[in-house]
């Protein structure tokens, strides 16, 4: 997101603007001489901070000082936007029960991010031909082992490879969750 350049001093086109004096007083609409005299005067920058308004906007201000507000504020307004990805996690049907929970673990780390986690059973061969049902079933006992509240996003279906379905964070069932969990701990330290 490019910061676009706005017109300072000599490249303002209006003929009259509301101007806004350097302490933020309001020094009213002025015909666009007397504004650059004014902000001349208090060795400072016209900005046309708002281009579009009837008459337009001006600040006397530094022009230096001004960007790099600009940019700083910016700046914190891109680091709140968090970018959400779909990871990928893959299963097969021999995949042994420690392997699966240490990508049950994975999957959460990603849940608890703020991402989408696609759970895939891969198939291959004779796997195939296996029962839909038995297959599903398989899935949806792997999403159990996922120690993170989440709910579905798209359901098990299958899939070019086999069968997969997408799980995204629930975070009320996950306060609830981890709320239930400290008042067992509460429980099992008052009660030896």
């Amino acid at each position: 997101m490019a910061t676009d350049r706005l017109r300072i001093n000599n490249e303002i086109r209006a003929h009259e603007l509301r101007v806004i004096g350097a302490q933020g007083e309001n020094l009213g609409i002025l015909p666009l001489e007397r504004a650059l005299q004014a902000a001349l005067q208090a060795g400072l920058d016209l900005i046309e901070i708002s281009p579009s308004a009837v008459p337009p906007v001006a600040k006397i201000m530094d022009y230096g000082k001004f960007e790099y507000e600009r940019s700083k504020k910016e700046k914190v307004a891109r680091s709140k936007v968090k970018i959400s990805e779909t990871k990928e996690v893959q299963i097969k049907v021999g995949t042994g029960d420690h392997d699966m929970l240490l990508k049950a673990k994975k999957a959460a780390e990603w849940l608890a991010e703020g991402h989408r986690v696609r759970a895939e059973l891969f198939l291959k061969g004779r796997y195939k031909g296996m029962s839909e049902e038995f297959l599903k079933e398989r899935l949806e006992r792997f999403l159990l082992r996922i120690p993170y509240a989440y709910k579905v996003a798209e359901p098990i279906t299958r899939s070019p490879k086999g069968f997969a379905g997408v799980i995204e964070r629930d975070m009320q069932a996950q306060a609830k969750r981890e709320k239930s969990i400290d008042k067992t701990r509460i429980g099992n330290k008052t009660n030896p």
